[in-house]
C-alpha cells in the first residue's frame, strides 16, 4: 500500500476491532490480577454505546469539517509534497493544535458543552475513551485545522493525522499502566498523565491537555504530575449521576440554554454563558475550575498575577 493509499484509508473505522479487543483484554486482566479499577458493567456499556453512535452523529456531519478544509486549500501558501517527513511534520503540528482544541474545550463553555461527555464518567478505563460527544464539528474549533491547509498540507493529511492522534490517546485511558519509562514520560502523554487530566480533584483542574506529546503542556505551564499519595478522582466536579445516554450528551447544552434565556440578564451576561469559563455565573453563585483551584489553595502558575 502506498502512502497515499494509507492517508485516504480510514484509519479508525479499521482501528474499532483493536479497540474492542483491548477493552476485553483490560477486563482480563483486572478480572486475573486485580488492580484498583473499579468496573461497571452498565458504566461502560453508556460509554461504549455513546462511541458506537458517535462514530454515526459525529460522522454524519463530517462533510462540515471536509467541506471547510477543501475550501481553505484553494488559498494555500504552497503544496507540501506528500511524503513521510512532511506528513510526520503534520502530525507534530496537529498534535500541536489538538493541545489548543483541547484547552479551548475546557475554558470555553460551547465546547465544553459537547467534551463534557467525555469527563462524565466516575470511572478510568478503555470503555471511557470511548464516551465521545457527538457534536465535534460543531463546537467551533474546528476551525484551528485551517491553518495547517494553509501553509500547504493537503486536507487528506491533516484529517488522518488527527484520527491517527484520537488512535494514540484512546490507550491512555487505563489504570493497569503505572509508570511507562522515564525517558518516554518525559516526552510523550501517557496513562499517568491522562489520569491527571481527567482528575476532579482541584490541583488537577485544566492540566495535562496533550494529545500524543506532553511537551505541550510543559511548554505552556499545564502540565502535573500524577501524585501516588494523592491519586486522581475520576469524574466531573458536580457529576451528573445518570446513565441515561441522552442526558450525559446534551445536558450541558440544556444547561446553556436555560442561562442564556434566564430573565433580566443583559445582553453580555448571556454572551458570557455561551463563551466563558464552564462555572462562570452573573452572580457569582457557582465556582470555575480556577476558583475551586484558589478555594483549595492550589497555585496556578498559567494565570496572570491578576487573575491570580
Amino acid at each position: 500500500m502506498v502512502l497515499e493509499d494509507i492517508v485516504a484509508s480510514k484509519v479508525t473505522l479499521y482501528a474499532i476491532p483493536v479497540f474492542f479487543a483491548a477493552i476485553a483484554i483490560e477486563m482480563v486482566l483486572v478480572r486475573i490480577f486485580g488492580t484498583r479499577v473499579e468496573m461497571d458493567g452498565r458504566d461502560d456499556a453508556v460509554s461504549i454505546f455513546l462511541g458506537l453512535a458517535s462514530t454515526v452523529t459525529n460522522g454524519a456531519s463530517a462533510f462540515l469539517t471536509v467541506a471547510m478544509l477543501f475550501w481553505a486549500a484553494q488559498y494555500q501558501l504552497v503544496a507540501i509534497p506528500l511524503t513521510v517527513a512532511s506528513v510526520v511534520a503534520c502530525f507534530l503540528l496537529d498534535d500541536l493544535r489538538y493541545y489548543l482544541h483541547h484547552r479551548i474545550a475546557h475554558r470555553c463553555r460551547w465546547p465544553w458543552a459537547m467534551h463534557v461527555t467525555h469527563h462524565s464518567s466516575t470511572h478510568f478505563n478503555l470503555a471511557v475513551a470511548l464516551r465521545q460527544g457527538w457534536t465535534k464539528h460543531f463546537s467551533g474549533t474546528t476551525f484551528l485545522k485551517i491553518p495547517l491547509v494553509l501553509i500547504g498540507f493537503d486536507p487528506l493529511v491533516v484529517i488522518f493525522c488527527g484520527a491517527l492522534n484520537a488512535i494514540y490517546q484512546f490507550f491512555l485511558h487505563t489504570q493497569t499502566i503505572d509508570k511507562l519509562p522515564a525517558w518516554f514520560e518525559a516526552v510523550f502523554n501517557t496513562p499517568s498523565h491522562h489520569r491527571v487530566h481527567h482528575g476532579k480533584n482541584p490541583q488537577y483542574l485544566d492540566r495535562n491537555y496533550a494529545g500524543t506529546l506532553i511537551i505541550w503542556d510543559k511548554m505552556f505551564g499545564t502540565f502535573a504530575a500524577e501524585d501516588p499519595n494523592d491519586l486522581p478522582e475520576f469524574g466531573l466536579v458536580k457529576d451528573i449521576e445518570t446513565l441515561n445516554p441522552l442526558k450525559i450528551i446534551f445536558h450541558e447544552y440544556w444547561n446553556v440554554v436555560k442561562d442564556v434565556f434566564t430573565p433580566g440578564l443583559t445582553l453580555m451576561q448571556r454572551v458570557l454563558y455561551v463563551v466563558a469559563p464552564p462555572g462562570w455565573s452573573h452572580d457569582g453563585s457557582r465556582l470555575t475550575s480556577v476558583a475551586i483551584k484558589q478555594a483549595a489553595d492550589v497555585v496556578d502558575e498559567t494565570l496572570s498575577p491578576q487573575q491570580a
